[in-house]
């Protein structure tokens, strides 16, 4: 999809030097790439942006100025996407801790079409790390647009489905949304939310948001005023003050409260900014220490508990002992790993065994529907051992076409059972769903329960959107392990870069919290609390009802095996809301839960907390509301279409929007279907879900009837690579034997007036 976009956007690029801007020009017309310098990356959105969509050639030009365009035959298959010109943006960012509200609201342009005619238009939103998109606004001359969460048995009395590009993930960090017919020379306002993460390392959080605009967004006219403005508010939460050390644009700071910060920027500028929002504080500490933040709900919350978010900080590596570690690296080879993903994850296993120190330990287990051990013991990561270990990876082992994951777990699990001094790890990566999902996380919390002290760690990575995100999120979840996603091949390296690094640089292990024990009104979200790591602070959500114990301490082990005690600083949240900044979390652990326990009430659960903090979900859908505007008298209270020229009046929202609902956005559950099939992440085969389940019922009769060879999945796989012209022909050539079947049954059922 991604590579499509870039394509449709070059073509954009070309089909935009038609359109003559007049004499006084501020920028050059856009000219594409030289051959030796194309990358798809250049093409993508790297800042929120709005295209055009040209199927027709023959209404691109200057709505202002008209000009003579050469006549063009034929349409575009797939359209052409032509940047809009931008005159006005403005960011406004709240930082909480590790979290990050993003809101980017602009002035849009269509000036590429004229003034007759209409074109759809697409609105790209990239986001920083761990992005999630919250809500898109539109507003136009005679329309308004917005995006709203329903639950998933509303969604199903709505007739008009969107279809699969007018609403999707290009890329996990980019979302798309299109809207359709806008006039020509109309002028778009739109507000676009999301939240992220900041990254952290070494004791500084960093911020980056995506705010790099190419240069042919800027208006091409000179007269036009351009400005740009960036409102930055940081909130340390327990932290008591803010030590920025590096910005990316010229800020002011307009405010400053202990942990809180203020800074702004405000410029007329003569092209949009090329530089993505950066920022980056400290909360150093040498040691390890952390704090709790106490809030009561609000007027509108379902849930009347007090919430509480408890914060640990790793503090500076400086001198940071980290624990021994045996790792075992239990990796998927069936079929569908074939290509980047298995080499990506053999360069990764490389990096990873190059930063264990002499006296670590590992082994590595490769598994389809047979299993394979580099070596039947433990091995010390000397540089001679993990030469062979790379040279093994390296052969093309038999790869199966079964994906069987419970018998390498326990055969690892069984191998760390004795490894006193160390901390047990276990790093499972997997591109498939397997039936047993539910009975691995059941011997996992078995074995959790009756297990010693240390009990090995589970992290798992998914690749792609065929395996079970929230069982791999389960999973991890009981074995405080951590839990990593690629759904993007472009990203497995650096995903997987990034859980090894977190696993192998645990500090604290063990870690419980006093009052959790001996108080019972106190719900924890997540079931088991993972260890703390130096790469990222540990964050622990949950409700009280009643009133919070007076004092916190938290407990655990540190790295050279002695415990330690921890001193929780308790603070009542103020600027803040817990409810918005652990929602994300929330709802991914609950329906991680939900799944395993297959329990409805927590699946209503979050339902209901996705509908209130507009984050999505499995058990929610995304809408698109449009909303039309009449024109009212000032005067009177008639309603009225078109107003008379020189009367007062003013736009009013009609009151029955219409609903069109989006495409799922969520990763699901799994497709064991994809899984048998060994179809490989990212391939032209990946069938989207909505499409699959339609096709799956109107075909299950019929294909047996028709060949015993062919399957529901031969059909979805032949339609969807099917042109236009082909579906037409084809749907005319069914009907056609249709209608000749019908007259033959007429014939049998009436032969008297046949």
């Amino acid at each position: 999809m991604a590579e499509d976009f870039a394509r449709a956007v070059e073509d954009g690029l070309k089909l935009g030097k038609r359109i003559y801007m007049g004499k006084d020009r501020a920028v050059q017309p856009p000219k594409p790439l030289p051959l030796m310098e194309r990358s798809m990356h250049f093409y993508l959105p790297s800042a929120p942006m709005v295209y055009a969509v040209i199927s027709d050639p023959r209404i691109v030009d200057n709505p202002d100025i008209p000009s003579y365009q050469p006549h063009v035959h034929g349409r575009l298959d797939p359209p052409a996407l032509i940047p809009l010109q931008m005159n006005g943006v403005n960011l406004d960012v709240d930082c909480y801790g590790d979290s990050a509200f993003v809101q980017v609201s602009g002035m849009w342009r269509v000036h590429c079409v004229m003034r007759s005619r209409s074109c759809d238009c697409r609105i790209a939103v990239p986001m920083g790390d761990e992005g999630s998109i919250l809500g898109v606004e539109i507003d136009l001359p005679t329309k308004s647009y917005s995006t709203e969460l329903i639950g998933v048995e509303e969604s199903k009395g709505i007739q008009n489905i969107a279809r699969p590009e007018d609403g999707q993930f290009l890329k996990p960090h980019i979302f798309t949304l299109t809207i359709p017919k806008i006039d020509g020379g109309t002028y778009i306002s739109m507000k676009l939310h999301w939240s992220q993460k900041l990254s952290y390392n070494d004791g500084k959080f960093t911020l980056t948001v995506p705010f790099n605009f190419p240069e042919f967004v800027t208006p091409a006219i000179r007269q036009i005023p351009k400005k740009e403005r960036i409102q930055l508010n940081v909130n340390s939460g327990i932290a008591s003050g803010i030590v920025y050390q590096a910005v990316s644009h010229p800020f002011q700071e307009s405010k400053r409260n202990g942990g809180h910060i203020g800074l702004l920027y405000e410029a007329n500028v003569m092209t949009w900014s090329h530089t993505d929002l950066s920022f980056s504080y400290g909360v150093s500490s040498g040691n390890i220490f952390g704090g709790a933040l106490l809030q009561s709900p609000s007027l509108y919350d379902i849930d009347q508990r007090d919430m509480f978010c408890i914060c640990l900080f790793p503090g500076s590596q400086q001198g940071k002992k980290v624990f021994r570690k045996e790792v075992i690296f239990v990796v998927d080879i069936s079929s569908s790993m074939r290509g980047r993903s298995l080499e990506s994850t053999k360069n990764a296993i490389n990096t990873a065994l190059s930063k264990l120190s002499p006296e670590d330990s590992f082994n590595i287990i490769a598994f389809s529907d047979e299993t394979f051990l580099y070596c039947t013991s433990m091995v010390l990561a000397s540089e001679e051992s993990i030469e062979k270990a790379s040279e093994w990876m390296s052969k093309e082992h038999s790869e199966g076409n079964g994906t069987n994951m419970l018998i390498p777990l326990q055969k690892a699990v069984e191998m760390l059972s004795s490894t006193p001094g160390s901390i047990p790890m276990v790093f499972l990566v997997t591109d498939g769903t397997v039936e047993d999902e539910r009975k691995i996380c059941e011997w996992m919390d078995k074995r959790m329960k009756n297990g010693g002290s240390l009990c090995p760690r589970i992290h798992t990575l998914g690749i792609g959107k065929f395996c079970n995100h929230h069982f791999l999120r389960m999973l991890a979840m009981l074995s405080r392990g951590e839990y990593g996603a690629a759904c993007d091949l472009d990203t497995i390296d650096s995903q997987m870069q990034k859980l090894f690094s977190k696993g192998l640089s645990t500090v604290l292990a063990n870690i419980t919290i006093d009052a959790f024990d001996d108080h019972e009104q106190i719900e924890v979200y997540s079931s088991c609390i993972p260890d703390l790591s130096c790469e990222s602070p540990l964050t622990i959500c949950g409700r009280c009802q009643g009133s919070f114990p007076d004092t916190l301490k938290a407990k655990g082990i540190l790295g050279d095996l002695s415990h330690v005690i921890i001193d929780l600083k308790i603070e009542k949240a103020m600027n803040i809301s817990l409810d918005k900044i652990s929602a994300r979390q929330q709802i991914d652990l609950l329906t991680a839960q939900a799944w395993f326990s297959e329990n409805k009430q927590l699946e209503e659960k979050v339902a209901k907390l996705s509908l209130r903090t507009c984050n999505i979900s499995e058990y929610t859908r995304m809408i698109l509301l449009e909303k039309g505007k009449i024109e009212r008298d000032t005067d009177t209270t008639e309603a009225r279409k078109v107003p008379k020229k020189g009367d007062a009046c003013k736009l009013l929202d009609s009151a029955e929007p219409k609903k069109i609902l989006l495409q799922i956005l969520t990763v699901g559950f799994g497709d064991l279907l994809a899984t048998a099939e060994n179809i490989c992440p990212g391939s032209e085969e990946e069938i989207l879900p909505e499409v699959a389940e339609m096709l799956n019922k109107a075909t299950s009769n019929c294909c047996g009837r028709l060949c015993r060879h062919c399957c529901c999945l031969c059909c979805i796989r032949c339609c969807s690579k099917m042109s236009n012209q082909c579906s037409i022909l084809l749907t005319q050539l069914c009907g056609a034997v249709a209608c000749v079947g019908c007259s033959q049954l007429c014939a049998l059922c009436c032969p008297q007036e046949g």
